[in-house]
């Protein structure tokens, strides 16, 4: 089964996705800031992070910058998720390393067919 990081702060967008993504039989690990995701990603090396970019402690542009950074982590793809839709916030997530880019309210079938595409098409059965 893949396993997706998703990085979250507000509990109700969290557990929304949590269950979504488990229904489809993904393995959700949760991070609720930049700090824990970061940790997260090097613990269980997930094959896909979402990345809410307004996140407490260390932001997910920061998050996601310090992750591609590091040779460990590099590789994983990273769609960062927020509510700015304007086309600098685009630019400024794609610029810290995110692979790619979705604005909240996320549309379901678009982030499955982002996540299909950066794991080459490994998403369960289910």
């Amino acid at each position: 089964m893949k396993k997706i990081l998703l990085v979250e702060d507000n509990d109700a967008n969290r557990e929304m996705m949590k269950r979504r993504l488990s229904r489809l039989g993904f393995v959700v690990i949760e991070a609720v800031d930049g700090q824990q995701a970061i940790d997260k990603s090097f613990s269980e090396k997930p094959a896909v992070i979402l990345m809410d970019m307004s996140l407490p402690v260390i932001d997910g542009w920061e998050a996601t910058a310090r992750l591609k950074a590091d040779e460990a982590t590099r590789s994983i793809p990273i769609i960062g998720l927020t509510a700015h839709a304007m086309v600098e916030d685009k630019q400024k997530a794609l610029q810290a390393g995110c692979d790619d880019y979705a604005t909240k309210p996320v549309k379901f079938d678009d982030l499955i067919a982002m996540i299909e595409r950066l794991t080459a098409g490994a998403v369960p059965e289910g």
